[in-house]
Formats: C-alpha cells, structure tokens, sequence
C-alpha cells in the first residue's frame, strides 16, 4: 500500500515560536505532534500537516523548498505580507526583478517563502499553501510522483509538478541548474503508512523507484529515513 504524505517537517532552532508563527500566517490549528514536538494541521483533515523539529545546524544558503502562499486579490496579498512581518518574518532579497509580482519573505528562522500576485493561473484552485517549490531535477520529479502515486500535472524544460487526486497544494521542482547540497535539509517530507501496510515492502519499493535508505534517524524502528534521488532526506513512518 502506497505511503500518504503525512507532514512537511521543519527543522528549526526554536520550534515553538516557529509553529506559532506559521500557525498564525496560515490560520491552521497548533496541536502537539506524535513525537513531542510541535505542529500545525491544515484546516482539511485530507490534508499534510507542517511539523517542526528541534535542530541547532546552522542555516546554510537557501533552502531547497519554500513556500508559495497564494492570493485572491492584490489587498490579500498585502494583508498575508502585512501580517507576516508583524509576527518576526522579513524581507530579503533571492534576486526577484522589481517588476516580478510575487513577495519574497523569510520566517523568523530564516526560512524563505513568497506570497505570490492575484491572478496566477499555475496556482489556480490550490488552496493557501498554493505550491511547495523545491530546487531539484525532472528525475526526482518523476520519483516523486510514482513514489506517492500523484499524476504530473506539469512537465515542460525539465520543469515538473505534481498534486495529489484530491488536488490542493502542488509540489514542484524547478529543474537545471539545481544548486549543490550543503548539509541536511531544513524542510523535508514525512511519509505515513496505514496500520495493515507492510512497511518493508513500502520501503523496497521506494528504493525500486531510485530512494536510497541511510542508517541515520532509525530511532524506534519505526521511522526510516531516506534520500530520493536528488540527495533530499525524507522519512517513512511504519505501523507502530
């Protein structure tokens, strides 16, 4: 039985204040989450939730995924940058062109994130979280999208996106160039099996599909961590 997206997790130096922020950004209930730390769940209970998770590795470039908050109307939009940077989040600078409509912001642990103009048709029908876009290739695209059976739903120049049947928020990967890693991801992916799946054979076939398992972060037995085949670790979380 295939594994569901269950949680985008955030490695964070203070987990806490970091939940609550985004708590407060995006309007989704602060709850405790299965292994003591915090979270936020969506509104949907079809939904991935957000996890954060205490780390002290210091934040080295950018990272590979970030946030794409969408907007109704040009107000909307101000209202959600408005609100953002009132909570501890800034403005920085990735290199967007005065005239690009999009605002690049950072959390209050440095990571970035863009509320994005009315009108972008990509993001159409998404939900709030319109998209997590992540710095990877067309390959990992593909993984990506037969290791959580969700459809393409865009691949064009090595540009690829996936979402799930039940729609709402897109993964999506930019294609070349894609920047050397440097350390562990601060955001990554946490997959979830039903309690009567076999999650060996889940974990076989991620590794079919070109995942790589490591020996870090076993912990109980029952979280896996892995890499897909962009190097970005994720973690697989087996029946208890």
């Amino acid at each position: 039985m295939t594994s569901q997206l269950f949680a985008i997790c955030f490695n964070a130096t203070r987990p806490s204040d970091l939940a609550r922020f985004w708590s407060r950004v995006l309007g989704w209930e602060l709850a405790d989450g299965p292994d003591g730390d915090v979270a936020i769940l969506p509104p949907d209970t079809g939904g991935f939730r957000i996890r954060f998770l205490p780390s002290q590795e210091p934040k080295i470039g950018q990272n590979r995924a970030h946030f794409d908050l969408t907007s109704t109307s040009p107000e909307e939009q101000q209202q959600t940058v408005a609100r953002a940077l009132e909570l501890g989040g800034t403005h920085i600078d990735v290199g967007q062109l005065p005239e690009d409509g999009h605002v690049v912001l950072a959390d209050p642990d440095g990571n970035e994130f863009c509320v994005i103009e009315a009108g972008n048709k990509f993001l159409a029908d998404t939900g709030f979280i319109g998209a997590l876009a992540c710095d990877g290739t067309q390959e990992v695209g593909y993984f990506w999208s037969e290791a959580l059976r969700w459809p393409l739903v865009w691949d064009q120049d090595q540009e690829t996106a996936i979402q799930s049947p039940n729609g709402g928020t897109k993964i999506t990967w930019g294609g070349p160039p894609v920047a050397p890693k440097t350390g562990t991801n601060r955001l990554y992916l946490e997959l979830a099996l039903p309690a009567d799946a076999d999650g060996e054979a889940e974990v076989d076939r991620l590794i079919s599909l070109g995942a790589t398992r490591t020996d870090i972060g076993e912990g109980d037995g029952v979280r896996v961590l892995m890499l897909d085949p962009d190097g970005n670790e994720f973690s697989v979380q087996r029946p208890r």
